[in-house]
C-alpha cells in the first residue's frame, strides 16, 4: 500500500492571526492543546520563536513516552510557523534521522484566523511496507497519515477552545 505523505486539517479561531501565531509559535504550550505532545524546552532562546530556533518536543501515546528534537523552518508572525523533526529517543533525542515536518498556517477569515495543521511524513528512504508495518505496531493498528489527520483534529479542537474560552 502506498503512504500518503502529508496530510492537514483546518479551524477557525476567533482572534486575530497575531494572536494565534504567538500561542502556536510557542512549541512549549503545545502539549496544551496536542493529544500526545506534553510541551517542549526551549534551546537557548527567548523574545519568540525564530528560523533555527531548536527544541526538545515532550510526547506520550498511551504509556510509551520519547522525546523529540526539532528545528523551526518558517517563523512569519501571523502568517506561518513550521519545524522539522530530525531525531528521537526515550529521554534524549538520540536517533537521528528525517522525521516528519509540522507546518501551521494563518489566514484572515472574517473576524477571526484559519488555522491549517499540515503533518508531513519525511521518512522518504523508507520503503512502504517498512514504513506500514512500523507505524501500525507505533499506533497500535493505523498508518501514521490516518492517525495524524485524527490528531490534527483533536489539536485545532482543543487550540479554538482554548483561544475562545473566557478569560477570567
Amino acid at each position: 500500500m502506498a503512504r500518503t505523505f502529508s496530510v492537514s486539517g483546518s479551524v477557525v479561531v476567533d482572534a486575530s492571526p497575531s494572536a494565534v501565531y504567538e500561542q502556536v509559535s510557542d512549541p512549549a504550550l503545545m502539549g496544551r492543546w496536542s493529544p500526545e505532545n506534553l510541551g517542549a524546552t526551549l534551546h537557548g532562546t527567548g523574545g519568540g520563536a525564530f528560523v533555527g530556533m531548536a527544541f526538545d518536543g515532550h510526547n506520550k501515546r498511551g504509556a510509551f513516552r520519547w522525546t523529540t528534537r526539532c528545528t523551526v523552518t518558517a517563523a512569519d508572525p501571523g502568517e506561518r510557523f513550521a519545524f522539522r523533526v530530525h531525531a528521537i529517543g526515550i529521554r534524549r533525542p538520540r536517533l537521528r534521522g528525517p522525521i516528519a515536518t509540522w507546518e501551521y498556517r494563518f489566514e484572515s477569515a472574517g473576524t477571526g484566523t484559519k488555522v491549517t495543521e499540515t503533518w508531513t511524513d519525511d521518512r522518504r528512504s523508507w520503503p512502504d511496507f517498512a514504513a506500514n508495518a512500523f507505524d501500525r505496531i507505533a499506533t497500535r493498528g493505523h498508518v501514521f497519515a490516518v492517525f495524524q489527520r485524527k490528531n490534527i483534529g483533536t489539536t485545532l479542537r482543543n487550540l479554538k477552545a482554548a483561544l475562545e474560552a473566557p478569560t477570567v
